[in-house]
């Protein structure tokens, strides 16, 4: 994997689990069977029909509106750093295309909340050491280790790391 191939939901697993993204970069998407894959996807689509998908490649931005900002649409009720760093992760390769996305906003229509983050360097820095950490994760030769079985609660991955 190259630089110019980490997308945004390598970024948000690494946020959210090594062993995660490990698995996702090896070709395991179970997020299928997952209820709440299902729902974030079905929230994505009955929210901000307006909105139109862009596609770089391996980022898929839900909308780039007129002003250069990014747009992403979250189920989750409340923000976690994952949902900033994917967003941030978005407009740093839109810089990388040539197109000055000015920030993100993240939305998060079941509490009504918006969340505006600007792009600057300091968030220009944060996405090129993420893009790192993903490298350095997806090329490590074993799967790391797992999280607390609390905190796996609800993930699609489960049945990889518990299974015994």
């Amino acid at each position: 994997m190259r630089p110019e191939d980490v997308g945004g939901v390598h970024v948000k697993y690494l946020h959210h689990c090594h062993r995660q993204l490990w698995l996702f970069s090896r070709g395991v998407r179970p997020e299928h069977l997952s209820q709440a894959v299902r729902r974030g996807e079905a929230v994505h689509e009955t929210s901000y029909g307006r909105f139109r998908e862009v596609d770089l490649g391996a980022a898929r931005i839900d909308h780039l509106d007129g002003d250069a900002w990014v747009h992403e649409v979250k189920s989750s009720r409340r923000p976690t750093p994952a949902d900033h760093a994917q967003a941030i992760h978005y407009c740093h390769q839109l810089h990388r295309v040539g197109v000055p996305a000015r920030g993100a906003v993240l939305h998060y229509p079941a509490t009504r909340r918006t969340i505006r983050i600007p792009y600057d360097a300091e968030q220009a820095a944060a996405a090129e050491r993420d893009i790192q950490a993903v490298l350095e994760t997806v090329h490590r030769p074993v799967a790391p280790p797992r999280l607390d079985r609390p905190r796996c609660a609800g993930c699609s991955y489960t049945d990889y790391c518990w299974t015994d």
